[in-house]
């Protein structure tokens, strides 16, 4: 989708990003991260020409992103960033539909993108399009400046730092959201961070870099197992890589009590209670508790379910582990299936569910631990 080919950008004889050969698939989300002046930041924006790179390529579908008009390239990939950058003289639903109206979109066409992607994130479209960004919480202005770059439904978006300026619990709250709305939308992502419990808990693929080079890009589990160079165990936390203190077991990481639907329930309750929860997926379970499937808003989306029940439109394929499985062996099922759970399931019974966040809560803190002597006083 998006291809990077030994492209080098300097400013005199300084070297902001050395050679760079990266690659992000369709519908993948790769993080960009790195110590201060490593050339993230600068690569982001090289993709879509808000920087000229020195020498190299960069491809987008295969075509050089040199060959496109830099305005009109700049309308069809969305960018999101820390400030968000909503227009604070336009309503909500004005700030959303920027692109699609430079676009020539038809005025109901616009209305109905607007709509669809309010909904898309659990707001009321009656009553959010008609406010001002600064009748919003901070939270709530940084997903409208996610939507607005979703509006004309891009293949590919820029994050540069999106969530940066959050407390704590609500770039948690939207980075599990940013996932859910990935597994809708299925665009490829290239987003930026300092935070690298945010890389783990929303990548793909993480590329590592320093002074302008890439170190390393593989999938979260691989990085933690396997770092590339001392560098990266150092920036990555080697208290995320010692063995002796990660959670050997699914069961010690698994959540118990997912959100299930029942193959004889209707697919209307189900679908409400994906809303009601926040989530996109719910396990489908029989009246044992036995695994049967799963059900996505995407798949319903796609699927005529009114008047069906669970059990006649539930997907069966569902990657699954046991409780005594490795904890590992689980994080290493998502990251090469690029599936954001597993379910775990005993006796044929499902037990619970791993997710991305369970590899993130895993990990110990940056705390030092306390020695026997400490715990015993």
């Amino acid at each position: 989708m998006l291809r990077f080919e030994g492209v080098t950008k300097s400013y005199g004889q300084h070297t902001a990003v050395d050679d760079l050969t990266l690659e992000a698939e369709r519908g993948e989300l790769v993080v960009l991260i790195g110590p201060s002046g490593c050339g993230k930041t600068t690569t982001l924006r090289m993709a879509n020409r808000m920087i000229e790179p020195t020498s190299g390529d960069i491809l987008l579908e295969g075509k050089s992103v040199r060959s496109y008009d830099p305005v009109k390239l700049r309308r069809g990939i969305g960018y999101v960033i820390q400030q968000v950058g909503l227009f604070p003289h336009m309503t909500v639903g004005e700030n959303i539909e920027v692109v699609p109206r430079l676009l020539g979109w038809p005025e109901k066409r616009r209305h109905e993108r607007v709509t669809e992607l309010i909904e898309l994130v659990g707001m009321d479209p009656a009553t959010t399009r008609q406010r001002y960004p600064h009748q919003l919480s901070g939270g709530q202005q940084q997903r409208i400046g996610v939507l607005r770059a979703l509006a004309a439904d891009p293949e590919l978006i820029l994050m540069d730092e999106p969530f940066g300026a959050l407390d704590p619990i609500m770039r948690e709250q939207l980075q599990g959201e940013l996932r859910r709305l990935q597994r809708a939308v299925r665009k490829t992502i290239v987003f930026v961070t300092h935070d690298m419990d945010e890389a783990l808990r929303i990548a793909d693929r993480i590329a590592i870099m320093r002074e302008g080079r890439l170190l390393q890009c593989d999938a979260p589990a691989e990085i933690l197992k396997n770092p590339a160079e001392d560098f990266v165990a150092s920036f990555v936390g080697r208290h995320r890589m010692r063995e002796e203190a990660l959670p050997r077991l699914v069961r010690d990481v698994m959540n118990p009590k997912p959100v299930l639907a029942d193959v004889t329930e209707r697919a209307e309750e189900a679908f409400a209670r994906m809303q009601s929860r926040r989530v996109d997926t719910v396990l489908v379970v029989n009246g044992g508790q036995r695994l049967v499937g799963y059900l996505s808003a995407w798949h319903m989306a796609e699927a005529d379910f009114k008047g069906k029940s669970v059990g006649e439109i539930a997907e069966n394929s569902v990657a699954v582990v046991k409780p005594d499985d490795e904890a590992q062996e689980a994080f290493a099922r998502m990251d090469a299936e690029r599936h954001p759970y597993v379910a775990v399931v005993d006796g044929g019974r499902l037990v619970g569910i791993v997710t991305r966040g369970s590899m993130v809560r895993a990990v110990p803190s940056d705390l030092p631990k306390p020695t026997r002597r400490q715990v015993r006083s």
